[in-house]
C-alpha cells in the first residue's frame, strides 16, 4: 500500500468522495479503517431490515459502486488506496455481516474479526493487496477479508 507523502485535500463536498471517505469518516486522524467500519454499523442495522436477498444485492451494488468511487477519489488525489479512503470497509463488514443474528455481541465479533483480517491480511489478502490496482484493487482485499471474517462468523453464530 502507498502512504501518502503530504497532505492530501479530500472534499467532503465532492459526492464521490464522501461515500469514499465513509461519510467523513476516514477522515480521523489516526486508524482511518477502523473508525470507518465503526461508521459502517449504523448504515448496516439498516441493511439488516432488508430480506437476505435485499441484503445481497445491496452489497453486490455498494462493491461494484465502490470499485468506482474508491478509484475516482484515489485518482482524484493522486494516492492509490489512500487509508482516509474507507468505503471497502463499509463493504467488507456487510459482507461479514451476511445473515449473522443482530446483537451487540454479533456486531462486536464481527468488527474484531473483520478488523482482524483487514489488518493482518493473511495470503491470500496480502497478494491482492500488493498486485491488484484501481479501485477494483482497493475494494478487493476488503471484500476477500469481509468473507473469510464471514466464514468465521457462521461457525461462531
Amino acid at each position: 500500500m502507498h502512504k501518502p507523502t503530504s497532505k492530501v485535500n479530500f472534499k467532503l463536498s465532492d459526492p464521490i468522495q464522501f461515500f469514499a471517505l465513509g461519510f467523513g469518516s476516514g477522515l480521523a486522524p489516526k486508524a482511518p479503517g477502523t473508525f470507518g467500519t465503526l461508521a459502517a454499523i449504523p448504515l448496516y442495522l439498516l441493511l439488516t431490515m432488508l430480506t437476505p436477498i435485499a441484503y445481497a444485492i445491496a452489497v453486490i451494488l455498494m462493491t461494484f459502486i465502490g470499485f468506482y468511487i474508491c478509484g475516482k477519489a484515489a485518482e482524484d488525489v493522486g494516492v492509490h488506496d489512500h487509508p482516509a479512503i474507507v468505503w471497502d470497509e463499509f463493504v467488507g463488514f456487510f459482507i461479514t455481516m451476511f445473515m449473522i443474528p443482530v446483537s451487540w455481541q454479533s456486531i462486536l465479533v464481527g468488527f474484531i474479526l473483520f478488523r482482524f483480517f483487514d489488518i493482518i491480511k493473511p495470503w491470500p489478502i496480502s497478494f491482492i493487496d500488493k498486485k491488484v490496482a484501481g479501485g477494483f484493487g482497493i475494494m478487493i482485499d476488503d471484500v476477500v477479508a469481509g468473507f473469510f471474517a464471514l466464514i468465521i462468523m457462521q461457525l461462531i453464530f
